[in-house]
């Protein structure tokens, strides 16, 4: 089977479904997404949920637009945009019918994919057990193993530490000091010193502990509750990293592709005939 032209649907549409999604579509595979209907992306210039809100959203050069009915999504592919439609559950796979499935939600649980859903069903980090409930599992822990490709068992356990950017890894991001409808009073993009106040959550502050640029920001008017991650500062203070994808996200993307290429290049799958 050729693979120019596969339909890949990616539960998800947050950052690192995005990178995958942009890896893929360069590729020339024809990539839907499926999100929920208020998405709370941080890194929103990297994320095509924003098409959510928007109607579309581009991530280096790609396009992503809103669509409604896999109708509409076989009219973005012929546009050579990739489509995004509101459906936490899934409910367009039968519509679809994709060659592949990935699970990129990053929920830390599986929520309710199969590895029936498509001759390839991909998991992103921990929640999935390659050989059972996927096909393939793609580590997503920082360190060695980013981007592996594991055929059997599962991802390392999540450490709950942000990356490490120039020594910083809790203090580049900003949470939710309370429950609440988050104000933003600062944009990504925008350099701030270390006490700087980004946003308000039901009249608390959310401050900066460190200086840099905002490379991530929660939606204005987004309801959150307490300790949500809502913003993320970039200690290298570099405008231009907001709008491009991540090393991990690049990294990963490539651990899929991977997957994906030795599927239909000819590399068996474990048997899920004892699942």
């Amino acid at each position: 089977m050729g693979v120019r032209n596969l339909k890949v649907l990616i539960r998800g549409g947050g950052e690192l479904a995005s990178a995958v999604a942009c890896r893929l579509a360069e590729s020339h595979f024809k990539v839907i997404m499926t999100d929920v209907s208020a998405p709370q992306a941080v890194r929103r210039h990297v994320s095509f949920c924003e098409a959510v809100y928007d109607g579309y959203k581009t991530v280096e050069g790609r396009t992503a637009r809103l669509v409604s009915s896999a109708t509409q999504s076989r009219a973005a592919w012929k546009a050579e945009e990739m489509a995004i439609i509101v459906d936490p559950d899934n409910t367009i796979l039968g519509d679809i019918k994709p060659d592949v499935v990935v699970d990129a939600i990053i929920a830390k649980k599986n929520l309710g994919t199969r590895i029936t859903d498509a001759g390839l069903v991909i998991g992103l980090g921990i929640g999935f057990e390659a050989g059972r409930d996927v096909h393939v599992v793609i580590e997503t822990n920082r360190g060695h193993n980013l981007g592996r490709v594991l055929r059997s068992g599962i991802a390392e356990p999540d450490t709950g530490n942000p990356g490490d950017i120039c020594g910083y890894t809790f203090e580049r991001v900003m949470r939710a000091p309370c429950g609440g409808i988050i104000r933003t009073v600062k944009q990504i993009g925008d350099m701030v010193k270390a006490g700087d106040i980004v946003a308000y959550v039901d009249g608390e502050s959310i401050k900066t502990t460190i200086p840099g640029v905002i490379r991530g920001l929660i939606r204005d008017g987004t309801p959150v509750t307490k300790g949500l991650k809502s913003g993320d500062v970039d200690p290298r203070g570099r405008v231009e990293y907001i709008d491009t994808i991540s090393d991990k996200g690049r990294t990963i993307s490539g651990g899929v592709l991977e997957a994906i290429l030795a599927h239909f290049n000819g590399r068996s799958l474990p048997s899920i005939s004892t699942i």
